[in-house]
């Protein structure tokens, strides 16, 4: 160790009444920015590595900690305060195996241990093939009453040269010699033994004697694939669908994965959906709004007549009951909302001036062209 020693709270960069639980999170953050195997040649790292490792391993004791407390790095000192091998005898621990029981490494690695430096189990037996995703565009009406469409898209499908086993016709797999079929190759580094996921057959165990001319042993190739899609009435956009096993194939015989069919509704000319309501504007000629009549109005399955009664205001909003979309879960279909805007003549003839002008008169308008009740209501502002 270096002949001035640093404190070994400021070396794990932690209070000195700092908890437990932070002590540990301190230790394992430092731990891995400076072990050896993450800085190969790097003698400074190392160094670094063993002491934070040596000043976690007394912080951690209780008994150590509060000698420290009192005496510091004399407390462990030749003839120190505390004994020559700290309180009770305990010594300092080898700091890889203070990092082994930290990270919860074995004799050979494991856990969280492999986690951070490229251990790990086989994982190349039987493989379940990816999901994938189908983003898909449907109309408003598509949406409403339900429809079946065919979708086409490439994906990794087995190859039926070699049936997905990856091997030529008449070969078959053999136990990989390079890992003995355990699929893992084990390499020791100083004081580590790992455990790698094998070379040569990718953590398979066995390997294929004479590869697939067409699929070159992977057992799968890329092709289109066609799908029918049932979707079913009142979906929405970001409404998923899932066609199972309609995915990516596996490897090793292992399962397909599924295909999700994402909906996209299209925006409507007529129509904007609310929930499972339609809501749409329609103009209205000033005369229908004041005598009152019936029109024909737009929905989904085809037109219907809407009654406008006598003074209806610009704004006003009508439900047809039942015109707007089924529940995707079922038992309730929504409602069509229409408002209707009074539309203002734009153009008119002398003689067509002349009447509205005497029908203005006759009514009142002329001399009150403002409603009675806003005045009332605002004449503060009037003076």
């Amino acid at each position: 160790m270096a002949s001035h020693k640093e404190d070994y709270y400021e070396l794990l960069g932690v209070a000195r009444d700092v908890s437990a639980d932070d002590l540990k999170k301190a230790y394992r953050k430092l731990a891995v920015k400076y072990h050896p195997d993450k800085n190969p040649g790097d003698k400074t790292a190392e160094e670094r590595f063993k002491q934070i490792s040596e000043a976690y391993d007394v912080l951690r004791d209780a008994d150590k900690r509060a000698a420290y407390d009192r005496f510091g790095h004399a407390a462990f000192a030749q003839g120190g305060a505390a004994g020559p091998r700290g309180p009770g005898g305990g010594g300092f621990h080898d700091p890889f195996d203070v990092f082994r029981e930290v990270f919860g490494g074995g004799g050979g690695g494991g856990g969280i241990f492999e986690e951070f430096f490229g251990g790990g189990g086989g994982g190349g037996g039987p493989q379940r093939g990816a999901d994938l995703r189908y983003d898909l565009e449907i109309t408003l009406e598509e949406a409403a009453g339900g429809c079946e469409k065919e979708i086409t898209f490439r994906k990794l499908a087995e190859c039926e040269h070699c049936s997905g086993s990856g091997a030529e016709p008449g070969s078959k797999r053999v136990r990989c010699t390079t890992c003995q079929g355990h699929g893992q190759v084990t390499t020791s580094r100083g004081f580590f033994t790992f455990r790698q996921t094998c070379p040569t057959c990718g953590g398979a165990g066995t390997r294929v004697e004479k590869p697939c001319a067409k699929c070159r042993g992977e057992g799968r190739v890329q092709q289109d694939a066609k799908v029918k899609v049932r979707i079913p009435a009142g979906v929405d956009t970001g409404t998923r669908l899932r066609s199972s096993g309609n995915g990516e194939a596996g490897t090793l015989e292992g399962g397909p994965g599924d295909l999700y069919i994402v909906l996209h509704v299209a925006a409507h000319e007529v129509f904007e959906r609310q929930g499972d309501d339609l809501f749409c504007e329609i103009p209205i000629k000033f005369t229908l709004a004041t005598l009152g009549g019936t029109i024909e109005v737009p929905t989904l399955t085809g037109k219907a007549s809407l009654k406008i009664p006598t003074a209806t205001q610009s704004g006003t909003t009508f439900r047809l009951k039942g015109r707007g979309l089924p529940s995707l879960r079922g038992g309730h279909t929504g409602d069509e909302l229409i408002r209707v805007h009074v539309e203002v003549p734009t153009s008119l003839t002398a003689d067509q001036k002349k009447k509205l002008e005497d029908f203005a008169i006759a009514c009142g308008d002329a001399d009150e062209p403002v409603s009675r009740s806003f005045l009332e209501k605002a004449k503060k502002f009037f003076g």
